[in-house]
């Protein structure tokens, strides 16, 4: 079972999984497999996801589709620079929201002076990290290096009586919040082994928590003519661990699992006039936009085969925890099942192109909402993921 022989399905193998789902706000599960590829090595890809999530609110109304679809971006270079130490430049969008609830008639919405609303968010992250490693010999790889981060947020909360605390009270209130571009700095570190024989790989990558510190405008229709008020929202995206195995079970194929754990539980979005003590409807405090209490445990696992001299496939399932429950009616599911096909055509030895699919069978959650309301139930949801890579050896 020589490296020769699985080459093309190695390389399929260890891949980023297409169409990322995960728990919270996590999308791309921050792979470094193309750091540990082999000599120079450069890759580009880009994935798509077509979700739909739907439930009823409380007072059983539909909400409709509130998951907008999103496509996440990623790109690596690797430089083999000698024998010993390689060096490399990983780009990624790991976390990040988007929904919008456009059906009028639910407590998600609500009438406002310019017409019929609904409640939506979007949040976006971008990674840049560079890694030196040290190869002492054919078989260890220790790797480190700094992890550059933008973050940045926009939420309209829209409402009927008591979805949204003190901003729904009336059914004519609303809520706008813009987090402005915020860079931070983390770091990630890791150790690589590998056994080219048989087709043995294996790696463990510790990724530091990032905090952030966003500009913050935020206004309702008592602040609007003001033009709302500024502050700063403090936000620390999670730290998080990936191991990532495979090794070859017959000639031309191989086995592989990814397990990530990211450290979510106590993680929150809480901008300061959000945040300030004022009663909701129900006596509580409206305190968080977001919060997670829950870590996430996300498996995935499968086995890649060459197929002839040019095409190779695999096929994977995964497992996802969720990151507790209730959850954000900004991000209403609850873990998943998903189950995966991919293909990769390698017209020369020295690049390649890759394509995936894979469908999410979304866990069942109950929504929450500031102030501990508990105000929907999303069952029966999927989703689709689609993604494309291209990967060249130089």
């Amino acid at each position: 079972m020589k490296l020769k022989t699985l080459s093309a399905a190695m390389i399929l193998a260890t891949a980023p999984m297409t169409g990322a789902f995960a728990a919270a706000m996590d999308r791309t599960g921050q792979s470094i497999s193309a750091f540990l590829q082999p000599g120079n090595y450069a890759e580009a890809g880009l994935s798509v996801l077509d979700a739909d999530v739907s439930g009823k609110d409380a007072l059983g109304q539909n909400t409709g589709d509130m998951a907008s679809s999103y496509h996440s971006a990623s790109a690596a270079l690797k430089i083999q620079a000698t024998d010993k130490i390689s060096v490399g430049l990983l780009f990624d969008q790991p976390f990040g929201a988007k929904a919008e609830y456009t059906n009028s008639g639910h407590i998600f919405s609500a009438q406002t002076p310019t017409g019929p609303e609904g409640t939506s968010a979007e949040v976006t992250t971008e990674n840049l990290t560079l890694l030196a490693g040290f190869q002492p010999n054919a078989n260890w790889n220790f790797y480190a290096g700094p992890v550059w981060q933008q973050a940045k947020g926009e939420v309209h909360l829209r409402s009927n009586p008591g979805a949204y605390g003190p901003y729904g009270q009336l059914g004519q209130d609303a809520y706008n919040a813009n987090m402005k571009n915020d860079d931070a700095w983390g770091w990630a570190a890791g150790v690589a082994y590998q056994i080219p024989e048989i087709a043995l790989k294996a790696s463990l990558t510790y990724r530091s928590e990032i905090k952030h510190e966003l500009k913050t405008n935020e206004n309702t229709l008592a602040y609007i003519s003001t033009g709302g008020i500024d502050g700063v929202t403090e936000v620390t995206t999670p730290q998080s661990v990936n191991l990532d195995f495979q090794t070859g079970i017959a000639t031309n194929t191989v086995a592989f699992a990814n397990v990530r754990w990211v450290n979510w539980d106590g993680f929150s979005i809480t901008p300061p006039l959000f945040g300030q003590a004022i009663q909701t409807v129900n006596s509580r405090i409206a305190d968080t936009l977001v919060e997670y209490n829950k870590d996430q445990w996300t498996i995935n696992a499968g086995v890649g085969r060459k197929l002839t001299e040019k095409w190779s496939g695999t096929v994977s399932v995964g497992w996802d925890s969720g990151a507790g429950n209730p959850v954000s009616t900004l991000g209403p599911t609850e873990g998943y099942w998903s189950l995966g096909l991919g293909a990769q055509f390698s017209p020369a030895t020295n690049y390649f192109i890759q394509g995936g699919v894979k469908y999410f069978w979304l866990g069942d959650a109950q929504a929450l909402t500031a102030g501990s309301n508990n105000v929907g139930q999303f069952k029966d949801n999927h989703a689709i993921g689609y993604g494309m890579k291209i990967g060249y050896k130089f």
